[in-house]
């Protein structure tokens, strides 16, 4: 019988996890890059690869005290400090305190016409130095391309990479190889080998879709543990590579019971009493509907409250906006005055929707407000696919709900009058409550009739109302009690016995919720 103290322990033979520091990359990899082992990093240029490798360097010295090697073969030594000093990080000060060593090891041009005298015994006896020297636990080698170009016999290129990532394995220290490619989605490697001397390979990607730059990252194995699949998308940023594993959300928010109000009185009656705290609002219309008023009034509401509110506007300038503000009686510009409202404009054309999502983060982690707006998503769905757009709502709306921040999103529908779907984004099933704004023809007039259509976790006024704009604000009446298929196109009188039957009841809408 064995002793408790002769059982094998499951963990220990358990890969551990070595967190990189690349915002959102560790959840990708469920924790990090397998610990003392190489992962090679592929992609064409201009995907980000000597930025990952610097990045994870930076974060191991500044965030665990664990020094690094920087192997370069192609950059010299002055103009990758000069590039990462771009992201912030200062990397002359890491190498003055004994924290980084970079490491010139760009081969020997003369070399090129002898393949079979390439050898890198040299070169490993200086990076294992290094690493005994600067007790260095992470290394990064940039790039195998490089190798690769300068000698002929693949075989004998080959034969030396594994013996550098045998010794850097050996003696414990976590890799990253950075390798190019030809095709975003063509061969693992321009050499078709790298990826077979190393434990783990990670794809980096800027595919070009409706004339944007899209970046991904990809994890295609990490030998010996877990990792999700399927391509993710990043951002290159100030602060280097951000990730968005929008399949990693958890959905752990909590839910709150408080009440804030639409800034308009009627509305909230509509809605229970407010919008709830946390909640993601969806108001979806024609144009000129009234959905910009309606985010008016929440940021007014905001002001009110001495709360802080910001404004992304993707279709409108800020001077239309100001004046927009002034006709209904809101003074901007006073809010911004007093530090309680921003106003960030921007062409939804001027960069990607991850750049847009990176940049909604930042503002709203120095600005910290307790409600945000966007008006309008549909300008950002422009010009994307159906997946990416919806990736991005939900990446938005998850970072309020973690930030416990109420956000009210606008969204113009493309049919003037008449039924239109609200699920063709694919967006409403991410939202607490949707608003539905729509033209109506009452009498032979044109009127404008708002509803709630959804309202999460609360009662709700189901019946479709008149919605008034005026130089005083919006106001919601109840004068279509006695129609029915108002938003159909084709409304109609309700007789006395229906209207008992069917109270509150409203057709003419095609939803998938």
């Amino acid at each position: 019988m064995e002793s408790p103290s002769s059982t094998p322990n499951p963990q220990k033979f358990q890969v551990q996890k070595l967190p990189t520091g690349i915002e959102g990359f560790d959840d990708v990899c469920h924790g990090g890059l397998p610990n003392g082992r190489s992962t090679l990093v592929s992609g064409t240029s201009g995907t980000g690869k000597t930025v990952f490798s610097l990045q994870y360097l930076h974060h191991g010295i500044c965030h665990f005290d664990e020094p690094g090697i920087f192997v370069t073969f192609e950059e010299a030594p002055l103009d990758i400090l000069r590039n990462a000093a771009s992201f912030g990080w200062n990397l002359q000060e890491l190498v003055d305190q004994d924290k980084l060593f970079i490491l010139d090891a760009s081969p020997d041009p003369d070399g090129q016409d002898v393949a079979g005298s390439f050898d890198l015994s040299g070169l490993i006896e200086r990076i294992s130095y290094a690493i005994r020297k600067y007790k260095a636990k992470r290394v990064a080698i940039d790039s195998m391309t490089a190798v690769f170009q300068q000698y002929d016999a693949i075989y004998v290129v080959r034969r030396e990479i594994f013996r550098l990532i045998a010794r850097l394995k050996e003696i414990g220290v976590t890799t990253v190889m950075t390798t190019e490619r030809i095709e975003e989605y063509g061969p693992i490697a321009r050499y078709g080998v790298e990826e077979f001397v190393s434990d783990n390979v990670v794809i980096l990607r800027n595919v070009l879709e409706a004339e944007k730059r899209r970046r991904t990252v990809e994890i295609l194995k990490l030998r010996g543990t877990t990792h999700m699949k399927g391509e993710f998308p990043f951002t290159m940023g100030a602060q280097g590579i951000s990730v968005f594993p929008l399949g990693a959300m958890r959905l752990t928010q909590r839910s709150s019971n408080t009440r804030i109000s639409s800034g308009v009185s009627d509305l909230d009656e509509m809605c229970g009493g407010g919008f709830f705290q946390d909640s993601i609002i969806l108001t979806t219309g024609a144009t000129g509907t009234g959905k910009t008023m309606l985010v008016s009034k929440f940021i007014e509401d905001a002001y009110c409250n001495k709360e802080r509110a910001i404004l992304f506007a993707y279709e409108e300038s800020r001077a239309q906006l100001l004046r927009n503000g002034t006709s209904w009686g809101i003074d901007f510009e006073k809010m911004e005055s007093e530090g309680l409202l921003k106003i960030i404009c921007a062409y939804p054309e001027s960069t990607g929707l991850e750049d847009h999502l990176q940049i909604i983060k930042t503002e709203i982690g120095q600005f910290k407000p307790s409600r945000m707006a966007i008006d309008s998503l549909s300008a950002l769905a422009r010009g994307v696919s159906l997946n990416a757009f919806r990736q991005f709502v939900i990446g938005v709306s998850g970072y309020a709900k973690q930030e416990e921040i109420a956000g009210f999103f606008t969204n113009t529908a493309e049919e003037f009058m008449g039924s239109h779907s609200i699920t063709d984004s694919h967006i409403s099933t991410i939202t607490d409550t949707i608003l539905l704004l729509q033209y109506v023809e009452i009498r032979g007039e044109m009127a404008r009739a708002v509803n709630v259509f959804k309202m999460r976790g609360s009662w709700h006024d189901k019946r479709i109302r008149e919605f008034i704009i005026t130089d005083k604000g919006p106001h919601i009446k109840d004068s279509f009690s006695d129609l029915e298929q108002i938003f159909s196109g084709l409304p109609h009188r309700i007789s006395g016995e229906d209207r008992k039957e069917i109270p509150g009841v409203f057709k003419g809408i095609k939803s998938n919720d």
